[in-house]
């Protein structure tokens, strides 16, 4: 591991619909986190095509195959780094569609991840994943994915925790909800719980604009191993990009006083037994 690593969120405005605007929009986002040398990028959920599509038809036309000469492109974009992309994608798989994220590095795609839990229209348009989330080894740490409603699970970021993430990346679209303005989101108040209680470090990447009348929390975030935000976008920011320089390899260390381990305290016996009623 490089010790060091610099995260990026970089909150951009996807268009729905426009493939060929959205391409230009992700490789204007690689090209400016190699000039600042980011060493992981991350880009919202579905940044290629939009997400609040009419109907299945519609996301299926913006939707490529993990053959596309995109990945190729930024693969060659990337040549000589050693920085690691992230970001959504319509994907296409013979007959089924999926809200995929994709792990792309100088070398090519090192992971897809197809979302696993779908969030409200979604299930009218995507086929839900089937797989467990992938665990990425890079110079700059252990790397999961995760996909915005996943993070509500907390099975998720734990499956992840024990198999040995560093970080967790969240591609998200965080639809605007009411919340008391003294306290965050509650999606980015759900990312400090299951980075505190994993002992892990979350980058979750939400978008901006307005997209037939949907409006975004715009609330890109990173959190650190022990819950704490180390860097977030200002309420109202709009596009604006999250940068912050984080040391992965301190999640290796779960211990929470002389005496406690966040993992090694775990007693799962106990947790698959039934809950007795009185």
């Amino acid at each position: 591991m490089t010790g060091v690593a610099r995260i990026r969120c970089d909150q951009v405005a996807p268009v729905v619909g426009d493939l060929t605007g959205n391409l230009s929009l992700l490789t204007t986002a690689v090209q400016r986190a190699l000039d600042d040398r980011v060493d992981v990028l991350v880009l919202p959920e579905l940044v290629t095509s939009g997400y609040v599509f009419r109907d299945r038809a519609e996301a299926e036309r913006v939707a490529v195959t993990v053959e596309d000469p995109l990945f190729a492109r930024l693969a060659e974009a990337l040549a000589g780094t050693t920085t690691v992309v992230v970001f959504g994608f319509a994907e296409r798989d013979g007959a089924r569609l999926h809200n995929s994220v994709a792990v792309v590095q100088s070398d090519g795609v090192r992971a897809v991840y197809r979302k696993t839990h779908l969030w409200d229209r979604e299930t009218l348009v995507f086929d839900p994943g089937e797989d467990a989330p992938p665990l990425v080894d890079t110079p700059h740490g252990r790397i999961g994915v995760l996909v915005c409603y996943d993070m509500e699970f907390p099975e998720m970021p734990r499956m992840l925790a024990l198999a040995g993430a560093d970080l967790v990346v969240v591609p998200t679209n965080w639809p605007v909800g009411a919340h008391p303005e003294r306290d965050r989101v509650a999606e980015v108040i759900a990312a400090q719980a299951a980075a505190r209680t994993n002992g892990v470090f979350i980058a979750c990447c939400d978008r901006s604009g307005t997209e037939r009348g949907q409006d975004w929390n715009e609330a890109s975030v990173v959190v650190d191993q022990f819950g704490w935000v180390v860097a977030e976008a200002a309420p109202g920011a709009g596009t604006t990009a999250v940068t912050v320089d984080v040391f992965p390899a301190l999640a290796r260390d779960k211990s929470t006083s002389p005496h406690n381990d966040w993992l090694r305290d775990r007693r799962p016996a106990l947790y698959e037994r039934e809950v007795p009623r009185a």
